[in-house]
């Protein structure tokens, strides 16, 4: 009961570190400079405004924005499912199907940053901002969610009479 206690905080954990990241504007940041995947702020005279992100290409961002979204989109399903299945799945059973979902999310924060890391800044003076390494941080825990997911099976309470263990 405890592990899976620890499972469910890690993944709220998990989805809370990919919402963050998703919706914060601190992607790229300089000292009169914000960017997230939505939008640009500038310091102009002492104020923060807000800018479209024009200079970047249409395509890749827009490749960041959607895996972005789905990877929250997994990652929540994932978590209904994980509890469904806790409920439904008979005794001895894998939670697979939640493992392939929270895979998914994995995979699709993955390609976010990456394609981020690749297309956008090269040139620029600055930092990766939090949301970035919160993106990153995300990134792992869903992996190993997933792993655990997919190696966690339901075990019965007599199977421990049955393999002998108890003398």
């Amino acid at each position: 009961m405890l592990m899976l206690a620890g499972i469910v905080i890690v993944h709220l954990t998990a989805i809370i570190l990919l919402l963050v990241a998703t919706i914060d504007n601190a992607w790229w940041t300089t000292d009169a400079l914000s960017t997230d995947l939505w939008g640009r702020w500038e310091l102009i005279n002492s104020a923060w405004h807000y800018t479209n992100l024009k200079d970047y290409p249409e395509e890749y961002l827009q490749a960041v924005q959607a895996t972005s979204v789905l990877a929250c989109i997994f990652s929540i399903l994932a978590l209904f499912v994980f509890v469904a299945q806790l409920f439904t799945l008979p005794k001895g059973q894998r939670f697979t199907f939640t493992g392939v979902l929270q895979l998914l999310a994995c995979l699709c924060i993955m390609i976010a940053a990456s394609i981020y890391t690749a297309e956008f800044h090269t040139s620029e003076s600055g930092a990766y901002g939090h949301s970035y390494i919160l993106a990153w941080i995300s990134f792992v825990l869903t992996l190993l969610l997933a792993i655990t997911y997919l190696v966690l099976r339901k075990k019965s309470e007599d199977s421990v009479f049955e393999r002998g263990d108890v003398a």
